[in-house]
């Protein structure tokens, strides 16, 4: 079991066990800063150049931490599960800050003996001696930013890491002790021909990585790529080529020993599998620390301010950094279960759903024991399953 320095073990629950009733509970960290914002991104992210007054890395743990300690007086006891770290880029953070954030986690709920906790990183803004840190801090999971492994895609992507620096990267995370490294990748980028996306999970799989999520790229309104689409000054692959990709990676990554367990995410086994997105998927809780970021409990769902200034000082002055917020009703609540179990592997009970014969007639769903399945082809046209269903 790990410890943290001058802390109590890992699995320290100061306020005692949740109610066995509770759904799962995890805690996600939103990290809003980039060194270069890519132009397809439209995540709540901010270079130094966008900082303004108020707000700055150095500072940015203190007022995670803040947030915290309001955040678990708002909850009551909970147990957390999961902890992810997101942004941006929490690697631009300095390892210590990192690790006195999951630490104020654990102080403020606990974290359950087996918590999965996960940051991002890209490949070049991490070295040996921070991932040791993160790992002897508590990280045990780690998702790096890949996305292509073919230059003049991560150039589309404004993406600066060089290609030869990944395996280096996961060499680190490895020898640093990570039990599970994750590859993010992006496909269906402007240029980007069907050997290349071949040549990018080749590279994935060569990295032996415990999971890959692959996402198409999708053109986000408000971005610097949507505007160069719009100027006809890139032109995005039709659906056929983007399906296609799908499928390659898919009949690839399965013969690498990597099952689909959600449609965009492959996993050497179900330990593998990354229970933080498990929890969001199958009804459990959770709640965002930082700008912007995205909280769960108790059936209502809000929001944070979005700018890392304005987070900070309302902090600082002990207000709440809450923005807004909705209570979502059973009608609403069964609509996103459905949506989202869909997308599963484990599938979802046909019991309460609308006719559905069709879709399995038409190949799209498919009977697994008790549950409704998406077959390859349901896979494709999974909005159109969704759609049909809700």
């Amino acid at each position: 079991m790990n410890t943290f320095e001058g802390s109590s073990p890992v699995g320290r629950r100061p306020f005692g066990a949740p109610a066995p009733s509770l759904p799962a509970f995890g805690v996600y960290v939103h990290v809003p800063f980039c060194s270069v914002r890519c132009g397809y991104c439209d995540f709540n992210t901010y270079t130094a150049d966008e900082l303004g007054e108020g707000a700055t890395r150095a500072s940015y743990a203190d007022s995670a931490i803040a947030e915290i300690r309001r955040a678990a007086a708002q909850t009551g006891p909970r147990t957390v599960e999961t902890v992810f770290v997101g942004g941006g880029t929490p690697t631009q953070l300095a390892a210590a800050d990192l690790v006195r954030i999951l630490r104020a986690i654990d102080e403020a709920w606990g974290l359950a003996p087996d918590v999965e906790v996960t940051t991002e990183a890209n490949p070049d803004s991490v070295d040996p001696a921070m991932l040791a840190t993160l790992r002897a801090g508590g990280f045990n999971r780690i998702s790096f930013g890949v996305q292509s492994a073919v230059s003049h895609v991560l150039q589309m992507l404004d993406r600066t890491h060089d290609p030869l620096r990944v395996p280096e990267a996961v060499r680190w995370a490895r020898e640093a002790g990570f039990e599970q490294v994750s590859v993010d990748l992006i496909y269906g980028s402007p240029g980007e021909s069907m050997d290349d996306w071949r040549r990018t999970v080749e590279h994935a799989i060569s990295l032996e990585p415990d999971h890959v999520s692959a996402y198409a790229l999708i053109v986000e309104d408000g971005t610097a790529f949507a505007r160069k689409v719009s100027r006809g000054e890139v032109v995005m692959p039709d659906d056929d080529e983007t399906a296609d990709k799908y499928l390659l990676a898919d009949e690839m990554l399965e013969a690498a020993g990597l099952g689909w367990y959600e449609l965009s995410n492959w996993a050497r086994d179900e330990a593998a599998q990354c229970r933080h997105n498990v929890l969001y998927w199958t009804g459990g809780e959770w709640f965002g620390i930082g700008p912007g970021a995205h909280s769960y409990v108790g059936g209502r769902r809000w929001w944070n301010v979005k700018h890392p200034a304005a987070y900070a000082q309302r902090l600082a002055a002990g207000q709440s950094p809450e923005a807004d917020g909705e209570v979502i009703d059973a009608d609403a609540a069964r609509m996103e279960d459905v949506m989202l179990r869909t997308r599963l592997r484990t599938g979802l009970d046909p019991a309460g759903l609308p006719a559905h014969d069709h879709l399995i007639e038409q190949g799209l769903l498919e009977p697994v024991a008790t549950k409704l399945v998406l077959t390859k082809k349901g896979r494709l046209l999974a909005d159109h399953v969704v759609r049909e269903l809700t």
